[in-house]
């Protein structure tokens, strides 16, 4: 009744064809933007844009790449962390040694040299899959967190290896308020979101889900595998770059290789895993729940008064049941609730 597409004709082929056909969709999406960059600003505190909304942001943009790899292309990855630092150290260094660079132009450069070693980490994936490609990429996480600890270089020879981010000035803007930050990764997110959301739905988002559907069937009707895979693990490992540059400068306000450890990789793919494999809104929802889910934790720990020893490993068992639990009741994640929940909707109040 609420949320029905009768009525709605589309008179051309491109209305047809759009994002979000649906307009209830569309008027959804523009309330939730206007929520997100007018509502929010106004009224939250710089706790919350700094311990919740700035995290979720640059978590949610690493959930995309991971996915675009994992849920679109079918290439497991566990060295999103190592792609997320060689965004931020690269950026870090392009601010450094070539001066007036514009930040953003940091950032982007920053993602095309993940997006370089991606591609050449992602070269075994044309000969080997499934778990010996997860070794290999784990073999990139320790690889990468090595070369930035142990070369000098990378951390313009620190004595302590942390390194205070430079300061985000945009036009002559400087964004050094909590506020600030939010808006820009807000922004940042959002034309990133839409780009991946068009790029899933062309030529390239096919032939990646063709691949991952099954590659040999794939390269007898024309798809060409190198090309197809090694372009998954770029623009993956671009995405991962830029989040990374966003989680250095705009979330930590430092630069240091530990802060991109492997249990970040594992975050990030629990995100993905209970947000929804392959799709755009599973990575937000991912996200999401894995900000959230320690804050409410924390909450119920002190109001129960559990031990420390408890509350301290409390994190990791629910994190693990809601893995097994996610994998054996719904291995779509919260994505596919979200879309069972609009198919209810389309037929409202009648029986499904």
């Amino acid at each position: 009744m609420f949320y029905r597409e009768a009525g709605q004709f589309k008179p051309t082929y491109q209305a047809d064809n759009q994002i979000f056909p649906i307009r209830q969709d569309r008027l959804g999406i523009y309330a939730l933007l206007a929520f997100a960059f007018i509502v929010v600003p106004l009224f939250a505190s710089p706790y919350t844009f700094s311990a919740i909304l700035i995290p979720f942001l640059i978590f949610s943009l690493a959930a995309l790449g991971l996915n675009i790899l994992t849920g679109y292309a079918g290439q497991l990855s566990l060295g999103t962390a190592a792609f997320m630092a060689v965004g931020a150290f690269a950026s870090y260094n392009f601010v450094l040694r070539i001066p007036g660079i514009p930040i953003l132009v940091a950032f982007a450069l920053g993602g095309l040299c993940a997006a370089m070693v991606g591609v050449a980490f992602g070269l075994p994936s044309l000969r080997i899959r499934g778990f010996y490609l997860a070794a290999a990429t784990l073999a990139t996480q320790f690889f990468v967190v090595w070369c930035l600890t142990k070369i000098g270089w990378f951390t313009n020879y620190s004595s302590s290896g942390v390194i205070t981010a430079q300061q985000i000035t945009i036009l002559g803007y400087e964004f050094n308020t909590p506020g600030s930050k939010y808006l820009l990764t807000l922004s940042i997110v959002c034309v990133m979101a839409l780009m991946v959301k068009n790029m899933v739905r062309s030529n390239v988002g096919r032939s990646w889900m063709a691949v991952r559907d099954m590659d040999v069937a794939a390269e007898v009707i024309g798809f060409r595998l190198m090309r197809t895979k090694l372009l998954a693990f770029a623009v993956s490992s671009f995405y991962c770059g830029v989040a990374g540059a966003l989680y250095a400068y705009a979330y930590l306000g430092t630069v240091e290789p530990e802060a991109y450890s492997l249990d970040l990789s594992f975050r990030i793919l629990f995100m993905i895993i209970i947000g929804g494999v392959g799709t755009i809104i599973g990575s937000f929802f991912g996200a999401a729940f894995i900000v959230l889910l320690p804050i409410m934790l924390n909450i119920i720990a002190h109001t129960f008064g559990l031990p420390t020893s408890v509350a301290s490993n409390l994190e990791l068992m629910v994190f693990g049941a809601l893995i097994i639990f996610f994998l054996i009741v719904e291995p779509h994640g919260l994505a596919r609730l979200w879309q069972i929940a609009k198919e209810k909707l389309r037929l409202w109040p009648f029986p499904h």
